[in-house]
């Protein structure tokens, strides 16, 4: 189910640097280079395929990644895609 403005907003209080944009949840993350943004890359990728759940964009620079989620069927972001988020952020976190 579509969430409101309200309850991502709340959700976006501990997700530090997400943001909600274009009926999204969107982040860029800041690597050491491009060894580190092409294994947080092919990560994110298996966290995505593991949860048959992909982002609208994932581009990709030599030291940065950028990500956007929301859940097309529902033309919203979603419990779904809050969740992804915070794993991909624990991802990085721990290192990739």
């Amino acid at each position: 189910m579509k969430l409101s403005s309200q309850e991502i907003t709340d959700a976006l209080v501990v997700m530090y640097g997400w943001e909600y944009q274009n009926d999204s949840l969107q982040k860029t993350f800041k690597t050491k280079g491009f060894p580190q943004t092409m294994a947080f890359v092919t990560a994110v990728g298996a966290v995505c395929q593991s949860h048959d759940h992909h982002p609208d964009f994932c581009t990709f620079k030599y030291s940065e990644v950028a990500i956007s989620f929301s859940t097309h069927s529902e033309n919203g972001v979603t419990e779904k895609d809050i969740k992804i988020a915070k794993e991909i952020d624990e991802l990085f976190s721990n290192g990739l």
